[in-house]
């Protein structure tokens, strides 16, 4: 299990001392929140934040556009230091292009898609993304409460990814915490997204290492 804490919830007045934190902390990846105020209604970080953090950090950029026609930014997000752009399906009106032209320009390629998404969304793109991220809360605010409908769909997509053979992660964003942490991973989930129930339990090594057991202790019961 991968976490990514989404520093929609972290100090944004100090964000770089956040990163070295997160990272002093044995955290690998970072998840950046981009929300435009049309594709959602909110407004976080941009492009422009993401390149000032970029040489204070070796964390893995993981970097979930919520914003209408994403396309229009993908070089410049590129150009920033993102490792990873995530569009949502319903954001894009040529996804199979958007996501190609993300693998082209040196990055891994996600789709993202809201609650009320069908999985067919998928069923032409699928091998063009190297993760899919599920919302498990509907996007734009924080602090929501998990949707439980979320693990039949990660159950449903689980499959979709191994009767194709493919090595597509899948990530869930939205009410993650070490409660429902276990579950999810039994579900079939490689990558959490947590933020508030990051956070706001310091310090982070010791919390990392909360959501890390019990993702570890879903894991020993499968075998």
């Amino acid at each position: 299990m991968i976490l990514s804490p989404s520093l929609l919830s972290a100090d944004v007045g100090n964000l770089a001392a956040e990163l070295s934190a997160l990272e002093a902390a044995g955290v690998q990846w970072a998840h950046w929140d981009v929300m435009d105020g049309r594709f959602v209604p909110n407004i976080t970080f941009g492009q422009h934040v993401i390149r000032q953090m970029r040489p204070r950090s070796g964390l893995f950029f993981d970097v979930h556009l919520m914003i209408v026609e994403p396309e229009t930014y993908l070089a410049d997000f590129q150009a920033a230091g993102a490792d990873m752009l995530v569009v949502h399906a319903e954001a894009t009106r040529h996804l199979q292009r958007t996501l190609a032209e993300i693998r082209r320009l040196g990055m891994k390629a996600g789709v993202a898609l809201n609650p009320a998404t069908p999985l067919s969304a998928l069923d032409y793109v699928l091998g063009d993304a190297d993760m899919v991220l599920l919302m498990s809360v509907n996007p734009g605010f924080g602090g929501q409460k998990f949707l439980p409908v979320t693990y039949e769909k990660i159950r449903r997509l689980r499959r979709m990814i191994d009767e194709r053979r493919l090595e597509t992660l899948i990530q869930i964003d939205g009410g993650v915490t070490p409660d429902n942490t276990a579950e999810l991973v039994r579900a079939g989930a490689d990558v959490l997204v947590s933020g508030s129930a990051f956070f706001s339990v310091p310090p982070y090594e010791s919390r990392r290492r909360t959501f890390e057991a019990r993702a570890d202790e879903a894991l020993s019961q499968t075998l």
